[in-house]
């Protein structure tokens, strides 16, 4: 009743970070019938392609032991040596099929999902050993699921099967009276006939439970808001730090800003709201803001203007659509430079004057 509850609770889809971790720790959408499917088709296939090859080679590997019988001595020595070279002959025609079912098996998991390293999966899980999680893995949804599936399953084989087979049924009753190797040929066809049926109904259950695997594995990791809250905590910080950094960050360009003032050309101001320092000498292709604030801010950068013989020029328009353009240690907008310019200019001359 617990785990039915605290799975109510996860109401959020699953982050990208918690989806990456858990395909980290081996937790990936499975379909055993992509596997059974996998497997079918490249048995089909070996049956295909190379089915003829295995039975002339046993055929040849056993007519030759067959016909020297009689040779082979009767010390133990040369029964292990006959033996040998049977599972030899036998390992030689099996090594194709087999080849294909494991390369099978292994592209069945890496269509599903990416390929994974972990040792997570073969540790011990003690939840696996409760009783009540045992009894909810017999009588819960997935195991009703899964014996539906296997009485669907069941069923269809079935159905495929003999439709095939009883379509074939003339030929089976003629092959109890047929020498055995002209029986061969009928029945490869008649077998492989059954394997591309097999193969269709299995695309289709497999198909099916790929994507229901994949919408359970996806309800699994679902998340509460609290988790969803705590992640994201995680990765972007706490808004308690985030606005501390802020707070620092603003502390250390205002302290830049004061510092250049100083070196500023004209300070631009609303006599008591904006105030704009910008810098320009020869051979810049635009003035530049150093400075720029409001309120107390532009007070002090008012005083430090004051105390550094800085000019300061009151141009309430130019000083707010400056404050609202430009940003610190940028060029000035082209669209306020002949605005700027005749500012600039008229400090240029005033200081010509004085000298």
């Amino acid at each position: 009743m617990a785990d039915d509850s605290d799975q109510e609770d996860k109401t959020e889809d699953p982050s990208p970070r918690r989806i990456e971790k858990a395909i980290e720790s081996g937790n990936v959408p499975n379909s055993n019938e992509i596997n059974t499917l996998f497997i079918l088709a490249a048995f089909t296939m070996a049956l295909l392609l190379a089915s003829g090859g295995i039975a002339r080679d046993l055929v040849a590997g056993m007519r030759g032991f067959l016909m020297n019988a009689h040779a082979v001595p009767s010390d133990p020595h040369a029964y292990v040596a006959m033996g040998t070279r049977s599972l030899w002959i036998w390992a030689q025609a099996v090594m194709i099929p087999v080849a294909l079912v494991v390369v099978a098996g292994i592209g069945a998991g890496l269509a599903q999902h990416p390929l994974v390293f972990t040792t997570e999966t073969i540790g011990p899980k003690w939840e696996r050993v409760s009783p009540m999680a045992g009894a909810k893995r017999i009588f819960g949804m997935e195991a009703l699921f899964q014996f539906i599936k296997g009485l669907s399953k069941l069923a269809m084989v079935g159905i495929v099967g003999g439709t095939i087979l009883w379509g074939e049924r003339d030929r089976l009753e003629v092959f109890a009276r047929l020498d055995p190797a002209a029986c061969l040929p009928a029945i490869l066809a008649i077998a492989l006939k059954l394997m591309a049926g097999m193969l269709a109904v299995f695309v289709a259950i497999a198909m099916g439970d790929a994507l229901y695997q994949r919408y359970r594995w996806r309800q699994r990791l679902r998340m509460t808001k609290e988790e969803l809250k705590q992640e994201h905590k995680e990765s972007e910080g706490s808004p308690e730090v985030k606005g501390r950094m802020k707070q620092l960050r603003a502390q250390r360009v205002k302290k830049r800003m004061m510092a250049a003032v100083p070196t500023a050309t004209v300070i631009v101001t609303n006599p008591t709201h904006y105030a704009v320092a910008l810098r320009y000498e020869a051979g810049m292709a635009a003035p530049i803001c150093v400075a720029k604030g409001v309120d107390s801010l532009a007070l002090r950068i008012r005083a430090m203007a004051k105390d550094h013989d800085v000019p300061i020029l009151e141009n309430p328009p130019l000083a707010r659509a400056l404050h609202a353009t430009v940003e610190i240690d940028a060029e000035i907008p082209a669209e306020h430079y002949r605005a700027v310019a005749e500012v600039i200019g008229y400090v240029m001359r005033l200081r010509r004057r004085a000298a």
